[in-house]
């Protein structure tokens, strides 16, 4: 199936604001690729200090849209919705699955998330540090289902999931990763020392990568993939839930459910300014609520009563 995919040059400071515009007039995916990859002087994103946001000072910046979508109108919502960004230079061409999967795929570098945590491409070789036994890999290949670990949403859930994995509390623990995605979260759960994982999500392409990505892992009898609908209800120790704040607030009771007593729950997907609402929500069910940032995105995580 073809898509309409719009690229453009941006700055890392001005990246957020782009995305943001972009998902807003219902970009299918956005894809961050270094500006320098076909100059030789690409790097690898290792992990970032407090407070920075892991992508390169020069990025381009792709998104898809429906083959049908009109660009001129497109271009003319994307002015409305921030008519202080430069849109003058986005560029457009039509693509098929294939071509836009086999791009993405060739600029994208492995990453590296808390002490031992790597998301790597399967055209890359391993890095140095993941070289070794206590190194968790996750080799990605995620197509069109969002969530390649350059997103700060995903970094900050895999950095919550290698912190606990540090604590000894992701051995032999069952993990549900509500809205999967690609299925990262789930994988590096099991990577890092999980039993089992349960990936949800309403898109059923989002499923088919999780399970396609589990079975490239050799992880994919320890992990279920269901949609919503048929999902079976459980109580879990470790819950992670990367999707939109609006979608976190409308679930709070079912996630808090999800949750086992004494276990833990990290949410994400929640721009910076949405957390103090969900904060209050979640304090219904849950101690020690914790809000971390990254650039223009939060992760809230707690303990469950």
């Amino acid at each position: 199936m073809p898509y309409l995919e719009l690229s453009l040059r941006c700055s890392e400071t001005d990246q957020p604001r782009y995305e943001n515009a972009l998902e807003d007039v219902g970009a299918l995916a956005v894809t961050l690729l270094d500006a320098d990859a076909d100059t030789g002087n690409e790097q690898a994103i290792l992990e970032p200090g407090v407070g920075q946001t892991p992508l390169w000072h020069a990025l381009v910046l792709t998104a898809l849209f429906p083959a049908e979508t009109n660009a001129l109108a497109l271009l003319a919502a994307l002015e409305s919705f921030d008519p202080g960004l430069d849109w003058t230079t986005a560029g457009f061409r039509t693509v098929d699955d294939q071509d836009w999967e086999r791009a993405w795929m060739d600029q994208y570098v492995p990453l590296r998330f808390g002490a031992r945590t790597f998301i790597v491409p399967w055209n890359h070789d391993l890095p140095g540090e993941a070289d070794n036994a206590e190194a968790a890999v996750v080799r990605l290949d995620p197509g069109l289902a969002f969530g390649s670990g350059t997103h700060p949403t995903t970094a900050l859930c895999l950095r919550w999931l290698d912190q606990l994995a540090g604590e000894g509390k992701l051995t032999g623990a069952t993990v549900l990763d509500f809205g999967c995605g690609s299925g990262i979260l789930a994988l590096a759960a099991l990577k890092l020392g999980a039993s089992k994982a349960v990936g949800v999500d309403n898109d059923p392409q989002a499923l088919i990568a999780t399970f396609d990505n589990a079975g490239r892992n050799g992880v994919g009898e320890r992990l279920a993939v269901y949609l919503p609908q048929d999902e079976p209800v459980s109580a879990y120790p470790v819950v992670v839930a990367n999707i939109l704040a609006s979608a976190l607030d409308a679930l709070a009771a079912t996630l808090a459910a999800r949750v086992a007593p004494g276990g833990r729950l990290a949410l994400s997907g929640i721009l910076h300014g949405q957390e103090d609402e969900l904060l209050a929500r979640y304090s219904e069910w849950f101690d020690g609520l914790v809000a971390t940032r990254d650039g223009d995105w939060m992760r809230i995580d707690g303990r469950r009563r």
